[in-house]
This record gives C-alpha cells, structure tokens and sequence, in this order.
C-alpha cells in the first residue's frame, strides 16, 4: 500500500478468495425470527464457495428460515489487517453426489463434537479490505 494513498484498500475477488482459502475459521452471520447471531465455523473454500459441517442446532435452524448469511474472516499480521466477507445463500448438502464430493474436501473440526451436516455457503458477492493499523490523522 502506498504512503499517499486510501489507508482502506479494497482487495480485488482473486485476493478476496486467497484470503477466504488461507483462513481456516471464520463467523457466521445469520438471521431468524428477528434475530441475528454470529457463529464462529472452520470453513475449506472450493470452486469459490464455502463448505462447512454443522451438528442439529440453532445454526442450522436458522439457515432453514432464512438461508441468506453473510460469512466473515479477518487477520491481524505485523500492523496489517485483511478483512474478507462473503454474502449469500446457504443450504444444506442432501443429495449423494454432493455428500460424497464433501467427504473428500479437507474440513477439520475445531470443536470435539459430531456434526453430521454439511452446509454450502453459494455467494452473491464476495468483497475485501486491508489497510495498517494506524492512529487517528487528525
């Protein structure tokens, strides 16, 4: 980034996604009867959508009322932050084929829990930002 420049920089997609398939976790926004939650997941990108496995629970509740979400990963490194966020629709994995194909992506379970359901997070948008970490110029 350049000295005179924006401080904020938007990322290009091609970056976006780099930064989306390096961070393994992330946050979840979802919203159902009037409310919104946040839930942190460990994610794997391919074919630039977002794959997830989820146990019975609020958070697959809410993906049944309403699948609309919005997906957020951010680093902070050496003075500098990248932050990525996804907005979308998200569903259930049901059909075979596509069980199958999850099987096989290399999602690693952060919680020591079962979680039988794989979620597909199918973007609208993907957008970034990164800037260093700063006082206030004025």
């Amino acid at each position: 980034m350049s000295e005179n420049a924006n401080p904020v920089q938007t990322m290009d997609s091609q970056r976006v996604w780099e930064l989306l398939s390096e961070l393994p976790y992330g946050r979840l926004a979802v919203q159902a009867a009037g409310l919104v939650d946040i839930f942190p997941v460990n994610h794997v990108v391919s074919h630039r959508r977002l794959f997830f496995r989820t146990a019975q629970g609020t958070k697959l509740a809410s993906l049944v009322v309403n699948n609309h979400v919005a997906f957020e990963v951010d680093r902070v490194r050496d003075g500098h932050v990248e932050s990525a966020v996804v907005h979308g629709r998200a569903r259930r994995l049901e059909t075979r084929a596509e069980l199958e194909a999850a099987e096989q992506l290399p999602l690693q379970q952060w919680a020591p829990t079962e979680k039988f359901h794989f979620v597909v997070l199918e973007p609208d948008d993907a957008t970034g930002r990164e800037f260093t970490l700063g006082s206030d110029p004025a």
